[in-house]
Formats: structure tokens, sequence, C-alpha cells
């Protein structure tokens, strides 16, 4: 009877085993070995098989006990059964020594990113950490389970140490003091520690005990004593030290008022002084005192953690203390550890492009300087060409360089580029309207630096072309700008872009009687034009009769010059040599606003022109007698 309801019960347990691990995988080595993190899910599967494995080594246990009773009572006649009983024992043990080795194979492929829980001591330093979970207990909450009762045992005033011992209970073994279970130490925690479980509970055991011992021994009056004495000992040395930092500071500041002299110079270069001596010391005194107030932080920066660390309860104040500054420092550090490649990565692209634009300009330069001659290309455009490919060139390189700049990705930076394209956008329509103004003027080549031009009103020498506008200084040195949109919009006058090949016509209009006869007229306008300075003699000049009004005939000289630059002076000198040569030749030049009469008027030809027995003639009065009555 006792047989078969050991039978029974093997069934029965066996049956839960089947319900429970199926679905499952009992091989344990087809666990998933997460390197970087232990997640929820592969905790619950680790749980979920560690449940099957647990159940079945329990079956097996009360399995191999039923053995062990069943070959006690045989008889020593039955050696068949009995070599089958002990076979049986035999595969029972194989099974615990392959469940043992598969778990410890389960534990140790997440041995390097499992999490465990630590429990704290009184000081709250750890003592120990707990991996596995104990029947529906967490790890966490075995941690925090033991913590407690830890603190439980310091707060007994009563307590024996000696009194804490270890109880084997089953498969596990408890650490007890009195009626209080302080912790239990399981197989699985043993295979954690790598330890075997009874050694594990022996040094759980002497940790508890030592933390409570040395929190007893912190908190005695002795003890307070000489931590009060450490405080005021560290408080001396620290005012100490405050006031050898001020002697130093005023022996330092005096030492240097009597040496400034010596020691400081202006700062300056050619006649532009950057940094008087006055201004130099008042930057020096600015850093002397800076650093002396560094030095004060940085001392009391050390000195309240050596006070906080003196007494138990104050030491997390001072690693809060110590991590409220050292933190950000670090974060600091590690951010610009961190963003070393990306540097490295900007540094490259930049000193790339820096040369591949350094050769891109030695090209260009060779094409401005007619050395490279690529046809429909001209020279004057190489430099403008070059700025526009630079830009381009740099505008790539911002590109390859802004998505390793710090802070690129954030939603703040994006915003703040935004804004700044819109405002972009919408300040500079004008300025972008001329620089494509100035890139049409650039190809379309209307005028070069040095061409005499005339843009609506504005006549001068051309002195700088940029891509906003254009400089011309007119004939009185006046220094006109004119936005590039403007001289796209406006008629242009080049008077220099043919002079030096075929050079410039100049003319200008006399206007003579029609008592002169025209052939006279010519010769002497051509004789003014030849005696004029930068007049060329080839072509010749020649002469226009551009009108025939009402009072006199307008007759329009023009000739040559190669000198585009210097017209005002050329006109000048043709209107001295008309004047005089009309004057030799006895011809007076009638303007429409002049006019003369020849009874009693003298001619309007310069005496030293005239004859030296010249007359005014007088005024005649004819009379026709046949007719007077």
């Amino acid at each position: 009877m006792r047989k078969l309801s050991q039978i029974i019960l093997l069934l029965f347990l066996h049956s839960l085993l089947v319900v429970n691990a199926r679905g499952q995988d009992l091989n344990i080595d087809t666990l998933s070995q997460n390197k970087d993190s232990i997640d929820n899910a592969a905790m619950e599967e680790f749980n979920r098989k560690l449940a099957a494995v647990e159940l079945e080594r329990k079956v097996d246990s009360l399995k191999k006990a039923t053995l062990e009773a069943q070959l006690l009572e045989l008889k020593t006649t039955d050696n068949l059964q009995k070599m089958d009983l002990i076979q049986q024992l035999e595969a029972i043990k194989e099974n615990e020594r392959k469940r043992l080795s598969d778990k410890i194979a389960q534990i140790d492929s997440l041995r390097a990113t499992a999490k465990g829980y630590p429990v704290l001591g009184f000081k709250k330093d750890t003592l120990y950490l707990i991996y596995s979970k104990m029947g529906a207990v967490s790890p966490q909450e075995r941690a925090i389970n033991v913590s407690n009762k830890i603190k439980q045992l310091y707060e007994d005033d009563f307590l024996i140490d000696d009194s804490i011992r270890i109880s084997k209970v089953e498969d596990t073994y408890d650490l007890i003091y009195k009626d209080l279970i302080i912790a239990s130490i399981s197989e699985n925690d043993a295979l954690w520690s790598g330890n075997p479980i009874e050694e594990l509970a022996e040094n759980s055991l002497q940790i508890i005990k030592g933390s409570i011992e040395e929190g007893r021994e912190e908190n005695s009056w002795l003890k307070l004593l000489s931590r009060i004495g450490l405080v005021i000992l560290v408080v001396l040395i620290a005012w100490f030290a405050i006031g050898l930092i001020s002697k130093g500071y005023d022996k330092l500041l005096l030492k240097f008022d009597n040496n400034k002299q010596k020691l400081l110079k202006d700062l300056s270069y050619k006649d532009y002084t950057f940094l008087s001596v006055d201004q130099e010391t008042q930057i020096l005194y600015f850093f002397i005192k800076f650093l002396k107030w560094f030095v004060y932080f940085l001392l009391l920066y050390i000195t309240l953690p050596i006070i906080f660390s003196i007494f138990p309860f104050s030491r997390d104040w001072a690693n809060t203390l110590f991590y409220l500054v050292w933190a950000p420092f670090k974060s600091l550090l590690l951010s610009i550890w961190n963003y070393l490649p990306n540097l490295f990565t900007i540094l490259v692209t930049y000193y790339v492009m820096k040369y591949v634009i350094k050769f891109v300009k030695y090209i260009f330069q060779e094409i401005e300087a007619e050395k490279l001659v690529l046809s429909g290309f001209h020279s004057d455009w190489a430099m403008p060409t070059f700025s526009i490919v630079q830009f381009l060139l740099y505008a790539f390189m911002f590109i390859l360089i802004f998505p390793h700049l710090p802070g690129s990705d954030s939603d703040i930076f994006k915003g703040v580029s935004v804004f700044v394209g819109v405002l972009f956008s919408l300040g500079s329509s004008s300025a972008i309207a001329n620089m494509v103004a100035g890139l049409v003027i650039t190809y379309m080549r209307p005028f070069k630096i040095g061409d005499r031009i005339k843009i609506d009103n504005v006549t001068g020498d051309i002195i700088e072309k940029t891509l906003l506008v254009t400089r011309v200084r007119t004939i009185k040195n006046e220094v006109i700008t004119i936005p590039n949109s403007s001289v796209l919009t406006e008629n242009t006058t080049n008077y220099s872009i043919e002079a030096k090949d075929k050079g410039l016509v100049v003319h200008t209009t006399v206007t003579i009687g029609y008592d002169v006869p025209w052939p006279k007229v010519h010769q002497v306008l051509i004789e003014a034009a030849s005696r004029t300075d930068m007049i060329m003699d080839e072509p010749k000049p020649y002469v226009l009769q551009t009108s025939l009004e009402d009072f006199y005939v307008a007759y329009q000289i023009n000739a040559y010059t190669r000198e585009a630059s210097k017209q005002a002076l050329i006109y000048s000198s043709l209107h001295q040599n008309i004047q005089d040569a009309c004057n030799e030749s006895d011809i007076e030049i009638l303007s429409p606003h002049y006019r003369a009469a020849r009874d009693g008027n003298m001619s309007t030809i310069p005496a030293k022109y005239l004859p030296k027995d010249y007359q005014v003639p007088h005024f005649n009065v004819k009379f026709d007698k046949g007719n007077d009555k």
C-alpha cells in the first residue's frame, strides 16, 4: 500500500512536470545571450526554465528517496531487483549532475549582463548581491527584506552576535537569529556566487555580523568624540590655509605694484596701441583676484567632503557634494572624448577641402594670367568664377560637416536654423537681387576695372566690382557706389572698350553763319583737331554738317583718340583750338543766341587777330532822293 501511494505520487508529480514544461524547450543551451543588457523577456524565460528544472529536481529527489527506501527493504537474496534499483539510482544521480551542469551553463551565459540587487548595511554600503529569485519572491524583494532585517538587528540593543546561526532547511541554508530568519541561501545563490552553498552561507553570516559590529563601533561615544576632534582639526587646517592664501595674495599684489613698470609694456603694433600698461594692470589684477577666489572655492570644495565623510550619517552628503561638481565636469570630459571622432572627421574634411580650394585657385590664377587658355573662357572671368566655385565648395564642406556638429540633430538646433533661414530670406531679397545682377554683369562683360563708362547720369572710371555693387570714380574724384541691380537695368556706355584698338571718336558742334563757305569751315575745324594733343593722325578727323538752321549751319568735328579716360582734357583743348583756328581764318562763331549787326558794330574776333588799321565801321544811312518830295 505504501509503495502504491508512492507510485501514484510520482505519477502526479510527473504529470505536473509535463504540463508545466509543455511548449518550452528544456535545452538550456538554446537561451539567447544578450551582451548589452538583460531585458525582462529574457529574465522571464530564464525563470520559467529554472522553475521547470527545479520541479524536475524535486521529482528526482522524491523518486531517489523512494528507491533508497525500497533498496533498504529488499532482502539480501534479491540481487537482480537490487541491481535494478541501484541502476535507477545511478540514472537519477546522472540526471542530477546534468541538471546542475546545465544550470551552471545558463547562469554563466547571463553572468556578464545580469543585474544584481544589493543587500545594504546600516551605512547604506553594499554587503553582497542577490541575482536569483526564491519561489515567488523576486531578487529585488529578497535584497530589500534582508536589508531591513539587518537594520532591525542593528537597532536591537540586546543583540548577541554569536546567537546568529546557520540552519539547513531542506534545500536551503537559513541565517537565523532566535525566531527571525534573516536570509535564506539557495543552490541558485551558490551557483551565481561560484562557491559551495555551505561556504556561501558562512560568508554571508560573517559579512552580516561584521557590518553590525562595525556599525556599533562607529556610533560609540569614543568614536564620536574622535570624529568631533577630526572635524575641528580639519576646520583649523582650512582656516590656516585661508590665512596663508590671503597673505600670499597681498604680497603678490605688493610685489606686482612695485615692479609693474619693469614687467609690463604697452602692447602695440606700429602706431596702434592694443593695450596700455594701465589696461594690462587691470586685467592682471582681475586674474589674480579670480585665482584667489578659485583657490578659496577649491579649498572649500575639498574641506566639506572631508568633514562630511567623518560622520557615517553625512557620508552621503559628501558623495552628493562631490557629484554636484564632478558630474558636470565628468560629463563635459566624456562629451569631449566621445566627440573626438566627429571632431577628427570635421578637421579632415576641412583640410582636404582647404587644399582642394587652393588647387582650384591656382588653376583660375593661371587662367587670369593667360598662361592657361580655355576656348570661350575670358581671362577676366577667372576670379569671379573662382569666387562662385569657392562658395559652392565651402557650402558642400558645410553640408558634410553639419551632421558632425554637436547638437545638430536636436530640435532646438533645427528650430534656430529654420528661424535664421526665414530671417535671411525675408531680409535679403534686395541683396540677392544685387548678387544675381553682379553674376550676370560679370559674364556679360560690359566693362572691366579701369574702363571709362557712363551709367545713367554717372560718368567715371570703374574702380571696383563686387557681387553687390559697382564703384565709379568721376573726373572730380567723387566715388559713387551703384547697386548692381541698377547697373543691370540702366543703359551702360563704355568709352574704353574700343579705344585702344579702333579709337574713341570725340566730337563737338560749332555753329557758323551762312556767309562763310563750308569748305573753309571744314578745313579750319580739321586744322583745330590736328593741333589737339592725344588726337590720332589716323584715322583722320572729319567734319559732318548736322543741320541747316534759320541763322546758321551746324558743323560737327569728329576725331579719334585712344585716351578715353582723358576726354574732358581733350574736349577742352579741342574747343580752344577751334576758337583759335576760326579767329585766325577770320571766321566768326555765331551761336544760336548771338546776333551781330555789321553797321556800326565791332567784329567779334579778338583784337589781336584783326589788322592794325582795323576801324569800327560806321552806321550807313541811305536816302532815295528820287522819292523824296
